[in-house]
């Protein structure tokens, strides 16, 4: 894996994970109780994930993008999506919005008008990212690192954003070497 500078944060697998974990633990730390987890599809999926597992609530899942050009690298228009996928229930109460990060802060910005507008059983929201970054117009609640270089971060599964299905065979050969 490549040295992070300024410009480039680098994240394992293994650091990815354990900075889920650690943020879990501010979010747990504060004593604020909520009662669903919604996480910001893709990137705040697996994140979401863990956190409904940890703090055992319901997960709820909302699709946002506007990382598609360039490979993901180049942000367009913000797209979210009109409906929350959830498995009983309506999206109510104490709600933590995790995403892995906040950039522009336009999405976070975005879906927090959208839930005010769109959902008035929430009672209450704060939000949850790993990374916040100093550009940001709008700061989360919960982050567990500051980054006031604005670096590209580059994490483990974008790995993925290059392979394709026909792909498959030779990267799972690569692995096993």
């Amino acid at each position: 894996m490549p040295a992070s500078t300024d410009k480039d944060l680098w994240v394992s697998w293994e650091v990815y994970h354990r900075s889920i974990e650690q943020l879990a633990l501010k979010v747990h730390e504060s004593g604020w109780k909520f009662d669903q987890v919604l996480c910001l599809a893709r990137g705040g999926l697996r994140p979401g994930d863990i956190f409904s597992r940890i703090f055992d609530v319901p997960l709820a899942i909302l699709s946002t993008s506007s990382y598609r050009e360039e490979s993901g690298t180049v942000q367009g228009a913000l797209d979210i999506g009109k409906y929350i996928s959830m498995t009983k229930g309506a999206l109510q109460g104490r709600v933590l919005v995790v995403d892995d990060l906040v950039d522009s802060g336009v999405t976070l910005e975005k879906v927090l008008v959208h839930l005010r507008e769109n959902f008035p059983a929430v009672s209450e929201v704060k939000s949850a990212v790993i990374w916040f970054k100093a550009c940001s117009s709008v700061a989360p609640d919960y982050y567990l690192d500051h980054l006031p270089n604005n670096p590209w971060i580059h994490q483990p599964f974008e790995e993925y954003d290059s392979i394709r299905p026909h792909q498959l065979n030779a990267w799972l050969k690569k692995g096993a070497a």
